[in-house]
C-alpha cells in the first residue's frame, strides 16, 4: 500500500482555509477513484513546542500505479487544481510506502 501525504503549514486565515478544506476540497478528494482510505490529522503540537505543521492528510492507495491512475483521473486533476488554487503556499506533498 502507498499513500500521498500532504503537510499543511498554518494558513493566514484558519477559518477561511477550513471552510474551503472541509466543504470543497475534502469532498473532491473522496471522489478520487481507487482511494482506499483518507486520514486527516489536526496537528496540535510537537515534543519541543509548537509544530511546524497545522494539518496532515494521508491518502491511501493499493499501489503506486493505482495512485498515479487516481491522480490522472478527471477527479484527481480537479482535486489537484483545487489544492493549488487555495493552498499552494501552505502545502508540501510527498509519497510513502506503508510498511506492514
Amino acid at each position: 500500500m502507498v499513500k500521498l501525504i500532504a503537510l499543511y503549514k498554518k494558513p493566514d486565515d484558519v477559518e477561511e482555509f477550513d471552510k474551503h478544506y472541509f466543504e470543497i476540497h475534502l469532498p473532491l478528494v473522496m471522489k478520487t477513484p481507487g482511494l482506499r482510505k483518507c486520514e486527516v490529522t489536526n496537528i496540535t503540537g510537537g515534543p519541543f513546542g509548537e509544530a511546524q505543521y497545522f494539518r496532515m492528510a494521508e491518502l491511501y492507495h493499493d499501489s503506486m500505479d493505482a495512485m498515479n491512475a487516481a491522480n490522472a483521473s478527471p477527479e484527481g486533476k480537479a482535486t489537484a487544481r483545487d489544492l493549488m488554487g487555495f493552498a499552494a503556499q501552505y502545502v508540501t506533498l510527498f509519497f510513502g510506502e506503508v510498511q506492514e
